[in-house]
């Protein structure tokens, strides 16, 4: 989740006008700052949270591993004051995704013990929490539907669309192993996705460099998938 209030929630306004004791309470409970060079784990797989991770600047990723050894990729974040380890703070389960720092940073480190305590004394700045916190989940939701119930080669032309169309959260990366796990399937079958969309004109590339170059006749192929 972002620290500043998301745009267009039913809270916003509020949010927007609390904005800075949410900051100065979180920060509150702050126990140091933690560097990390690009490659370092920030939160781990199934470890225990005692803290939560604030990245002012950087690039991150994330993603999680199955015991047979697959792993999904869910993309890259460039960060502007992103927090980490949110969602298990609430749950108090074990951390679910691997969080790597794909830059050099630095970390504020937050203490789970004490913001809790803060949320409790002050339950209407858990609004910040929430409100972010059910964007990134129907954002999510729509990423992981689209992946299981269309094929690749639609998922692929349809994020290459969006990308062009709008500002997206997540990143995309610039090795084929990576986007092929961000697409859940392995190099093989997204290389060959890739080669289908090329086949009919919709795309080229270069150097790992994916363009549109068809716009309207990918538009026609997303339509017709869609309408399947």
């Amino acid at each position: 989740m972002q620290l500043s209030p998301y745009a267009s929630t039913r809270f916003t306004p509020y949010l927007e006008q609390h904005y800075r004791d949410f900051c100065d309470t979180l920060y509150a409970c702050q126990t140091h700052t933690q560097h990390y060079q690009a490659g370092d784990i920030i939160l781990k797989q199934g470890q225990d949270i005692e803290a939560l991770y604030v990245v002012s600047v950087g690039k991150v990723s994330m993603n999680i591993c199955a015991l047979n050894g697959r792993r999904f990729q869910l993309g890259e974040v460039n960060c502007d004051h992103h927090v980490f380890g949110e969602m298990e703070f609430f749950t108090g389960h074990k951390c679910q995704w691997n969080v790597v720092a794909d830059d050099s940073m630095e970390v504020e480190v937050i203490c789970a013990k004490k913001l809790q305590q803060c949320l409790i004394e002050q339950p209407h700045l858990s609004l910040f929490f929430t409100s972010a916190l059910a964007c990134d989940y129907q954002e999510s939701m729509d990423i992981y539907t689209n992946r299981l119930l269309h094929p690749i080669a639609y998922n692929i032309a349809y994020d290459l669309w969006q990308r062009q169309q709008t500002c997206v959260t997540l990143g995309a990366f610039d090795k084929v192993e990576q986007e092929a796990e961000r697409f859940g399937t392995s190099s093989r079958v997204y290389r060959r996705a890739v080669k289908t969309l090329i086949d009919q004109g919709f795309i080229e590339k270069n150097n790992n460099q994916i363009t549109i170059i068809d716009r309207c006749g990918l538009e026609r192929f997303i339509a017709i998938h869609e309408g399947n």
